[in-house]
């Protein structure tokens, strides 16, 4: 037999069953405590009007609708607003309205295998940058603001019915509610389907902002304004605007200043990944002059200068940057000496550092050396791609080994150890010469590492698909090769 409910579970589904008529005078009566509970008990089960009844006599400033089930619920969420209209339909205020925020952000697994979130939250979100009251209905949202924090992604065909509902309604009363979104996910190469969905939203809300999607270089010029105006971003992941679908020099050009003028704006970010756009090429210098909190930068498959790597070793940044990837960018035809001064303004905060696949080669190794021997923090190395030879990769183990704090590196296969076309192109790797190498590799390592580092060798990878062949050392002390995801930058261990 289960265990009987209590006293306190029965009397909060009798009320939960009552009906709406007496359910605002009884709610009167509740003892503040007992209100997440009872709004669970009543959105278990379906009560819409005693939802509706709950939100207008909510006791705490903040109601997390999001945290109550991991699936949002479209009527739960149609009774909620419902409740917030009555609110707003009333000329004085009533006694008990308190809530100032409605955060319908969904609370994820790990946060709930924690335990049960708290629907009260802990705070409502901090305060933006005012607005000029422009109506009567400005001047009465100051004297009783209502705020509906929403995760928005916008993507092609059918939109999800909980956030065209959020958007439609939010639409409908701009000046009495202000719409929040912190985090946004563009997946659309739409403009006016981006602009629509946007239009209720409070642009410097949004903190982390994620575009991944083909665009016309019209449709970047238009956003971009938009852009500019997410004055407290934080974190930007961008991609798909590559240099080999956008060829003409002069069009980049023109776009590329337009596009680095709004990019300069954002003060206030401190991450910044960008993929496969031609957009960057000689205008890092406008884009990240005025950060001063940039934490994290990623940059892969976008073609740069020999001084956009030049200014960056210089700027304000770079003493700060904890994490750092180069992924993809043609180093090898630069002198190595704006690589060198980069890594020594960084060395004493990278903990991260990935100079993936760009062609750096034996000469210029020697003069990388001596900066990532200061990098005292780093705990994560990754250099795959780079055709160096066995005896520089063995130079190269030893010296991330030493370090104090590192913990895990990936390195490429000795130059060695591959087929060489005709026409000099490295090939596919000789299997048996790559099997003869591991011995000195493994000897070099072992002189200078500790057991509880990790030593792995990328055998082959793909970027497009993200994927990559591992061959590692097993617990046994045999290789091991597996296929694994090439993970993102904030994905590696610091």
């Amino acid at each position: 037999m289960g265990t009987p409910p209590t006293l306190e579970s029965l009397a909060m589904q009798a009320l939960v069953r009552s009906h709406s008529v007496s359910i605002c005078d009884t709610l009167e009566d509740v003892p503040w405590l007992l209100f997440p509970r009872l709004f669970r008990e009543a959105y278990a089960g379906g009560h819409a009007e005693v939802l509706k009844a709950m939100v207008q006599a909510w006791p705490f400033p903040c109601l997390l609708l999001g945290a109550v089930t991991l699936s949002p619920d479209l009527e739960a969420l149609k009774a909620a607003l419902d409740g917030l209209d009555l609110l707003l339909a009333q000329k004085d205020r009533p006694r008990r309205w308190k809530l100032q925020v409605l955060d319908l952000r969904s609370v994820s697994s790990e946060m709930r295998a924690q335990g049960c979130p708290s629907l009260a939250g802990s705070s409502p979100p901090g305060p933006l940058s005012p607005r000029p009251p422009a109506t009567c209905d400005a001047r009465r949202t100051e004297e009783r603001p209502l705020t509906i924090v929403l995760d928005l992604t916008i993507q092609d065909g059918p939109q999800g019915a909980f956030q065209a509902y959020v958007l439609r309604w939010a639409r409908k009363r701009r000046g009495r509610v202000q719409l929040r979104c912190e985090k946004l996910q563009i997946l659309s190469g739409c403009t006016s389907r981006v602009r629509k969905a946007l239009r209720p939203v409070r642009l410097d809300s949004i903190q982390e902002l994620v575009v991944d999607c083909f665009w016309r270089r019209e449709t970047m010029k238009t956003f971009a304004r938009q852009l500019s105006q997410m004055q407290n971003l934080r974190v930007l992941h961008f991609s798909k605007m590559s240099a080999q679908v956008y060829t003409s020099r002069a069009l980049n050009a023109l776009y590329s200043r337009k596009y680095a003028a709004h990019l300069g704006r954002l003060q206030c970010l401190r991450e910044l990944h960008v993929h496969d756009v031609f957009f960057l090429h000689g205008k890092l210098p406008a884009i990240l002059g005025s950060l001063t909190a940039l934490k994290t930068l990623s940059l892969s498959s976008c073609p740069l200068q020999e001084d956009d790597l030049k200014f960056l070793s210089g700027c304000a940044c770079a003493r700060q940057l904890q994490r750092l990837r180069l992924r993809s960018v043609c180093l090898g035809r630069f002198s190595p000496e704006p690589l060198r001064a980069l890594l020594e303004q960084a060395a004493g905060t990278l903990e991260t550092l990935a100079l993936e696949d760009c062609g750096l080669t034996d000469a210029q190794l020697p003069a990388i050396l001596p900066a990532l021997r200061q990098c005292s923090q780093l705990g994560f190395f990754s250099f795959y791609g780079n055709p160096i030879s066995l005896g520089s990769l063995c130079t190269l183990l030893s010296h991330t080994a030493r370090l104090a704090r590192f913990s895990q590196g990936i390195y490429p296969p000795p130059l060695e150890s591959f087929y060489f076309q005709d026409d000099g192109v490295l090939g596919s790797i000789h299997l048996e010469r790559f099997l003869l190498m591991l011995g000195p590799l493994l000897q070099a390592w072992r002189a200078s590492s500790t057991p509880s580092q990790r030593f792995q060798i990328c055998a082959d990878f793909c970027h497009r698909r993200r994927k990559c062949q591992m061959v590692s050392l097993g617990p046994r002390g045999s290789w091991v090769l597996t296929v694994e995801g090439l993970p993102g930058l904030s994905a590696l261990p610091a």
